[in-house]
This record gives C-alpha cells, sequence and structure tokens, in this order.
C-alpha cells in the first residue's frame, strides 16, 4: 500500500521497490545466518526494509543496494545484540515485582489526612504544635513567641500530638 502511494506520486523508482523486494530472500538468509532463529530473523528481515524505505532517500543510486540492505541488517542484529545485552531475563516477573515502589498516592493521602487533623486541632494547640514540631523552635522561644508560659506550651503540644495520634492511628 504504502509503495503503491509514493510509486503514484513518482517519489520511489519502479526499480529501487523491484530490486527491495526481490532481495528479500538474500536479506533472510543472511538474518539466518546472524541469528540461527527464524522468528528474529523475520523480525531483522522486516526492520531492515522498514528503515531501508524510511531512508530511501540516503540511497545513493549507482551504488550497490544488496551491499547498503546487508549494512542496514547487520546494524540492526549488532544494535538488538547490545541492547538484549542490558536486558535482565525474567520470565515470570520475579525480579520486576521485587522492582516496584509503592504507590505515591498513599503518601499524598495519608499528608492530606495529616493537614485536615491538624486543621482541626484547637488554635491554641495548632499554634504550640507548629512552633515546636514544624519550626522547630525550644518550648522557651515557643513560649515566648505565643506569649504564655514554656509549661503551658508544653501542655498544648502534648495534648496536640495526642489527639492526632487518635485520630490518624499512629
Amino acid at each position: 500500500m504504502a509503495l503503491d502511494t509514493a510509486d503514484t506520486r513518482r517519489q520511489v523508482p519502479n526499480a529501487f521497490k523491484d530490486d527491495l523486494i526481490g532481495l528479500v530472500p538474500r536479506l533472510r538468509r543472511y538474518a539466518l545466518s546472524l541469528t540461527f532463529d527464524g522468528n528474529e530473523a523475520d523480525d531483522l528481515v522486516q526492520l531492515t526494509l522498514l528503515k531501508a524505505w524510511e531512508h530511501r532517500g540516503r540511497f545513493e543510486p549507482g551504488t550497490s543496494l544488496v551491499a547498503w540492505l546487508f549494512t542496514i541488517l547487520r546494524n540492526g542484529f549488532i544494535n538488538g545484540r547490545r541492547k538484549r545485552s542490558r536486558e535482565v531475563p525474567d520470565p515470570d516477573g520475579a525480579h520486576a515485582a521485587n522492582l516496584s515502589e509503592p504507590p505515591r498516592q498513599d503518601h499524598t493521602l495519608r499528608l492530606r489526612d495529616l493537614q485536615a487533623a491538624i486543621g482541626r486541632l484547637e488554635p491554641a494547640h495548632r499554634e504550640a504544635l507548629m512552633l515546636v514540631a514544624v519550626d522547630g523552635l525550644p518550648y522557651e522561644a515557643a513560649a515566648s513567641v505565643i506569649g504564655c508560659p514554656s509549661g503551658t506550651v508544653k501542655s498544648r503540644v502534648s495534648r496536640a500530638r495526642e489527639r492526632l495520634t487518635r485520630e490518624l492511628g499512629a
């Protein structure tokens, strides 16, 4: 279909198309000599034909089409082998199962739950907790900011932590 469409537009000379199709048996024979596997050889020939068709404008008329196609086929074979050498065999999927990452949305949901629980704290408890636990102020400095004794800050932070622990089940 693609050959016929290109042919009607006169983008591809008939000789190129006919030569390409005529060389399929030789390409397959060469691919079999490299792969020793019929299915892999067929895939390699198909890849070669696709690349040759895609880059048909690079082919220089008057040069050897066979050599050009064999070079494409050989490079495809070598690139495939390189790719396979970096792959880890995992027929039963056990290795892939060990590489999985826990879903990130679970962390996001827990964070939203924490934010909501903090929002439900009494304002005085929330303020003390944020100053001490989030901003890292010592109790005395937080007491100075709030304007109350440090014992009151300790009590508010403790109550806020207890409530969060109850609500979040931590």
